[in-house]
């Protein structure tokens, strides 16, 4: 199971746990698109948190309010009450220290230790390409692996299709049901 995505990020001492993607009403709250499968422990009342902007200073912010809509996690933040304070954040990236993960078990991973996995068929040895990125859809994560001079595919992260993987190595063995490919 994966758990925390951490994707365009410059400073790899943190992750990303979610993005902005819109403002929520006129009390100063957002619309947060998170990449975490711990919202309700990220966004609790008085946790901080990171906002990573293009172009412009990294931002401490203290959670204020916290509620799930939907599924997108709507968050408020302590001295920002109002809409225009919170305009600017819409796009930015909220990012928690990397000191500040979840210790895992053995056969869990983080995004950002899945991204850039070589995805490696288990039989043959052939590189079947590398994970440019990973959906969280519900019931699994898919990854989706890109290829040389061929088409991406889309890789379901289950047992019957991922047999092993190894973050040291950086790299997956999997077993590609037939069709899964063009």
């Amino acid at each position: 199971m994966v758990k925390i995505i951490s994707k365009n990020s410059d400073d790899f001492e943190f992750i990303e746990t979610g993005r902005v993607v819109k403002t929520q009403g006129l009390r100063g709250e957002v619309r947060v698109h998170s990449s975490t499968d711990f919202p309700e422990i990220r966004y609790a009342v008085g946790n901080s948190l990171k906002l990573f902007r293009d172009g412009k200073p990294t931002l401490d912010v203290v959670v204020r309010s916290y509620r799930r809509q939907k599924n997108l996690d709507i968050v408020g933040f302590a001295g920002y009450d109002s809409i225009n304070n919170v305009e600017e954040f819409v796009g930015g990236a909220l990012k928690i220290a990397k000191s500040d993960q979840h210790e895992l078990d053995d056969d869990e991973f983080y995004y950002h230790e899945i991204v850039g996995l070589k995805i490696v068929d288990e039989e043959s040895g052939e590189l079947l390409g590398t994970v440019s990125d990973v959906m969280n859809l519900g019931s699994n994560d898919v990854w989706t692996v890109k290829r040389r001079g061929a088409k991406d595919f889309m890789l379901p992260f289950i047992e019957s299709v991922v047999k092993k993987v190894d973050v040291k190595k950086g790299e997956a063995l999997v077993e590609i049901p037939e069709g899964l490919i063009d």
